[in-house]
């Protein structure tokens, strides 16, 4: 077994769960407006074993855009994510959806949020035994929630700290801050040429449950993004957990390969 509880990622920040205050929103504003992309990806332990591979799917239609990170392990397991949004002005993520399943997370996991009503359903299976459990509610949802969409999110801040918000599952929903701390560029090869990757460090602001957290021993660990920002932004690396407690993996770009 891989990793234990799911809940929300990438896009990938599931340890945040111990904060649940809301501030006032600030949605991030378009730079760089989002169209038609599709990129391949795989995840990797942090010894560099690939443990899955998958792709990054994105489309526009109606005034919405629908961006889609499925990555298929060896063992069979999913982690399927998908957020819509609209981009007038604004960033506001519109619908929420994440599979995950399989022996690589602890229990398999069904979530779907809709901004327009806060509506969330949670379907949870235990693997370790126990029958589905179907969680129902709503949440009062900031505008600058952004489940599935924080590496575009950081492409639109210039290099700027910011403070947002995603929800996570585990699997009752909270609304958590996320705090992307830009840390400094750093080298990255692509083919023979030398580009430079800003590295953001992404940290829950825990507060007063910082303590609690420490002494309990769950302080979630930092995440990290690296982003391309020059000329046209683009993703290039992301590091941390995809479940709760789980271990630090890394989801990168890949180039097809041609049998020989």
């Amino acid at each position: 077994m891989l990793t234990k509880p799911a809940s929300t990622c990438l896009l990938f920040l599931v340890a945040l769960l111990f904060c649940n205050s809301v501030v006032q929103a600030a949605p991030v504003p378009v730079r760089f407006t989002e169209g038609m992309v599709r990129g391949f990806l795989v995840l990797s332990d942090t010894g560099g074993s690939r443990i899955a591979s998958g792709d990054f799917l994105q489309t526009s239609r109606g005034g919405e855009v629908k961006t889609r990170t499925v990555l298929h392990f060896k063992d069979g397991s999913l982690h399927d994510e998908t957020a819509v949004f609209t981009q007038q002005r604004n960033f506001v993520m519109r619908s929420y959806h994440l599979v995950q399943k399989g022996p690589a997370f602890e229990d398999d996991m069904d979530i779907t949020l809709e901004r327009a009503t806060g509506k969330y359903r949670i379907k949870v299976k235990p693997h370790k035994g126990g029958g589905e459990k179907v969680l129902n509610g709503k949440l009062d949802l900031p505008l600058d929630v952004y489940n599935g969409m924080v590496p575009i999110v950081a492409k639109n801040l210039k290099g700027a700290q910011k403070t947002v918000h995603i929800v996570g599952f585990s699997p009752k929903p909270r609304v958590l801050e996320l705090e992307m701390i830009p840390s400094g560029e750093e080298g990255v090869m692509i083919g023979d040429l030398k580009k430079t990757a800003l590295h953001y460090v992404l940290k829950p602001k825990l507060g007063m449950l910082k303590l609690p957290a420490k002494v309990l021993g769950k302080m979630p660990p930092d995440n990290h993004l690296w982003i391309i920002t020059a000329d046209v932004p683009a993703f290039v690396k992301f590091q941390g957990p995809l479940a709760t407690e789980g271990p630090i993996w890394r989801i990168e770009l890949a180039s097809p390969v041609w049998p020989k």
